[in-house]
């Protein structure tokens, strides 16, 4: 494993410190990590001293950006640094600025990098201690349990600034990965979900100092910029609905002068309306052939040409078309309208059909 205290980076993002910076470098050097890597991120000219300081009483290397560019700016700076200018470095632990992370638990996370350079490193907080300020405890409960039913990923805390991550895993993964600002640290995760990286978490200890207030965590904006990952998710699926239930709607003003709705045919073990059944079949043609498209290439990033993808994913919507179009007809009868009853009935099809989308129909091998 070699001295990884001497190989692996300690990566600081910092915008307008204070003197818990300067502490927490100075007990990483007493701990024997050598290479420090400071990122001024668009901090005032009178904060600026706590990086001079580092840079002469430890030796820091000081990286500045003269306005704010956001926090995944900061990381993805230093990680080009470390890939242009330090083939020594094997890796990295990113660190918050404020003194919330021991330096016990950057060390573990340190060796750890050197012990799994094929993993990411996620040092985890814990937050049932009623200590911890709400914002905090609520929006990382919010946010683990948000990712994990959407995109399968299930990490105990999706936003900690304790990371490590091998010189590889930077170079052909994370110096790629978008996001500006707090966001990128929620692609991270997805990134490694979408390529397969295994990510292995420690408990760290959790520190929370005058209730968290040097955070530059701005709990609306920041959230809209972690969630937006997630709406291109919704959209797809939620286009694909409008486009299905206004099908289903037009078709049967098309149809029923037609057709009428005495008119029913066999279908499996019961007797339905044919009506219905065109109506069903022709809406969730016409809204799937459009989903498949956003799906492959927008939200799931699936660039195979293989056909066993398209195949799949008709046999679930078959299988879906078949459930609702059974369920719109025999559950929630005391609803009049049959569009109401569908409206419910596939919204709840939909949350089911997503995950069955991620795992099976357009997962990478």
């Amino acid at each position: 494993m070699g001295n990884y205290k001497k190989d692996i980076a300690i990566v600081i993002p910092a915008l307008n410190p204070n003197e818990r910076m300067v502490a927490l470098v100075k007990q990483l050097k007493e701990n024997g990590f050598e290479n420090i890597i400071l990122v001024d991120d668009g901090s005032e000219i009178e904060r600026r001293k706590y990086f001079k300081t580092c840079k002469e009483e430890h030796n820091c290397r000081i990286i500045r950006h003269v306005i704010n560019f956001g926090k995944g700016i900061a990381l993805k700076s230093a990680f080009n640094h470390i890939l242009e200018n330090r083939p020594d470095l094997i890796g990295t632990v990113t660190v918050d600025c404020d003194g919330q992370h021991m330096v016990e638990d950057i060390d573990t996370c340190a060796r750890l990098v050197a012990e799994h350079p094929d993993k990411l490193i996620l040092g985890c907080r814990q937050f049932d201690d009623k200590d911890i300020p709400f914002r905090s405890r609520f929006g990382n409960k919010f946010t683990k349990h948000f990712i994990r039913l959407l995109c399968g990923i299930n990490v105990a805390d999706t936003q900690t600034g304790l990371r490590g991550m091998s010189r590889m895993l930077i170079q052909d993964y994370f110096a790629q990965t978008k996001g500006e600002r707090f966001e990128y640290e929620m692609n991270m995760l997805l990134c490694a979900r979408e390529n397969q990286i295994d990510i292995h978490e420690f408990p760290i200890q959790t520190i929370y100092l005058e209730n968290n207030e040097s955070s530059h965590f701005n709990p609306f904006l920041d959230s809209i910029r972690i969630y937006k990952v997630f709406v291109k998710f919704l959209l797809s699926s939620f286009s694909s609905f409008i486009i299905d239930i206004t099908l289903f709607y037009v078709l049967g003003l098309l149809l029923r002068p037609i057709i009428g709705d005495k008119l029913e045919v066999s279908f499996l073990w019961m007797h339905m309306p044919l009506l219905t059944l065109l109506r069903s079949a022709l809406s969730r043609l016409g809204s799937s052939l459009y989903n498949f498209t956003i799906n492959k290439r927008q939200v799931f990033h699936n660039e195979s040409r293989d056909w066993g993808i398209l195949i799949k994913y008709y046999v679930l919507c078959i299988c879906q078309l078949i459930l609702s179009t059974i369920l719109v007809e025999h559950a929630l009868t005391f609803i009049f309208s049959r569009t109401i009853r569908k409206c419910i009935i596939d919204t709840i099809l939909f949350t089911i059909s997503f995950q069955i989308q991620r795992e099976w129909v357009f997962a990478k091998k």
